[in-house]
């Protein structure tokens, strides 16, 4: 087990992002078998990964602390980081609960680097697929098995920015990404430019920072059912095709990444405000940045609709994970189970709720993972905000979570996502034309994912 992460950690000096190291063996598989995951939990507990907790965040640890009171939990708030990780377990340090992107979990998992957790959540009387949307559970399942809690899931969807709309004489329900003609026929009505130089996008499809919602919405794949990667799909040529002609449509890719860099996402002088974008894909978190600023915008929502013309959306977010050699699995197995429950998400629910009304803001919603607690939060503290469009703008974003779809679950997750960016950068700016990007694309992530199955 200590060769293996030796031997991980070196590679991960070159790629903090993905694993290509050893892996193999049997190791984390046997630990999570004679771990008594129904004990009391007891004693100290030590998690790493959860970072800068908001209202949200304390709210759910202050709950969990509650309910364990024979468990003292000493929490590294730093950011989780893949490097740190493995160098972590090569030394020995080893977390008892670690807090990730959902898209490292099946690597570590092929890597026997973190325990399966199917018996946890049996002794903890959690029925995984109804406790948590079925696709979000797919995100942490590999073999058969499951391998973290899942925490989170704000979808996709896209918001129309209604002022600029009208005035180029476009109605949101030509902001239809199933209908190309369509959709860049609008484009090409809002679109300026000054010099060759973009001022103003019809449309902002987020290539690169959404490339798996446009990839698998127009019916392409990332990896087949074992998790081998598939990039090189012809299926996953049309949607970097509908891209090109997109950006193509507003002076090329180069132009509008330039473009876009130089918003003031967060700022008083955003994108939206600014009159920048016509329109623009973004996750749901996104219109808590927009509320302060909805008496000055029209602001609609859309969803973002697949090849067949229907609703669709991509699973993300978070997860926790015990890592093989935790010395307190048990209590680390409670802790995260108490973390993600229905009362941790209420306590969440009212923290916020409390917080808005506070500041005054509008509440948007939280967006936990789970069916259950999305509902009770959204009938007890989502209230009508006084502006219809943001109103439908929250609406719409509730709507979209029942379109989901897990990116799939692979050893090289990470590998297959960042090529994916690489073949989608190379083929919109021209270097190469799709199917090339793709099969560069995909000889790099087979690299990744044959270094992990071999060892």
């Amino acid at each position: 087990m200590h060769k293996r992460i030796l031997g991980i950690a070196a590679v991960v000096a070159a790629s903090a992002v993905v694993l290509t190291g050893c892996g193999g063996g049997d190791d984390a598989s046997d630990m999570a078998e004679a771990v008594d995951w129904g004990a009391q939990a007891t004693g100290e507990l030590k998690a790493w990964g959860f970072e800068n907790a908001d209202d949200v965040g304390q709210s759910r640890l202050d709950y969990a602390e509650e309910q364990l009171k024979d468990v003292k939990v000493d929490l590294d708030a730093t950011a989780f980081d893949a490097q740190k990780f493995t160098t972590r377990l090569a030394g020995g340090n080893v977390p008892d609960v670690v807090q990730m992107d959902r898209r490292y979990v099946t690597t570590y998992a092929a890597q026997e680097l973190i325990m399966p957790l199917d018996e946890c959540l049996k002794e903890q009387d959690v029925s995984p697929r109804e406790h948590w949307y079925p696709f979000v559970v797919d995100d942490v399942t590999y073999d058969d098995e499951i391998w973290a809690v899942p925490q989170f899931y704000q979808p996709p969807a896209i918001l129309v920015n209604k002022k600029v709309l009208d005035e180029a004489g476009v109605t949101v329900d030509q902001i239809d990404t199933s209908n190309a003609d369509v959709l860049l026929d609008a484009i090409g009505k809002i679109y300026q430019e000054d010099n060759g130089v973009p001022t103003r996008l019809g449309f902002d499809p987020q290539a690169t920072g959404q490339s798996g919602l446009w990839i698998l919405g127009m019916g392409g794949q990332l990896n087949d059912d074992d998790g081998k990667p598939t990039l090189d799909d012809p299926k996953n040529v049309a949607g970097i095709e509908m891209l090109k002609k997109i950006t193509d449509a507003q002076g090329g890719y180069a132009a509008v990444k330039s473009f876009t860099d130089s918003f003031d996402t967060f700022g008083d002088n955003n994108q939206f405000v600014a009159g920048q974008v016509g329109a623009q894909v973004n996750a749901q978190w996104y219109p808590n940045v927009l509320s302060p600023y909805m008496d000055e915008l029209q602001l609609e929502a859309v969803p973002f609709r697949g090849a067949d013309g229907e609703p669709f959306s991509v699973a993300s977010g978070t997860a926790f994970v015990v890592p093989a050699g935790a010395k307190n699995p048990a209590a680390a197995c409670a802790w995260m189970v108490d973390l993600t429950s229905d009362e941790a998400w209420a306590a969440a629910g009212k923290a916020r709720g409390e917080t808005r009304e506070k500041d005054g803001g509008v509440n948007t919603g939280l967006f936990t993972g789970s069916p259950a607690a999305d509902k009770a939060i959204r009938d007890e503290w989502v209230t009508e905000s006084g502006n219809a469009g943001f109103d439908q703008v929250i609406s719409t974003y509730y709507d979209v979570v029942d379109y989901g779809q897990s990116f799939g679950s692979s050893p090289a997750g990470q590998e297959i996502q960042n090529e994916l960016n690489n073949a989608i950068t190379a083929a919109l700016l021209g270097d190469k034309s799709p199917e090339e990007a793709l099969k560069d694309a995909q000889k790099a992530a087979m690299r990744a994912y044959e270094n992990i199955e071999q060892d």
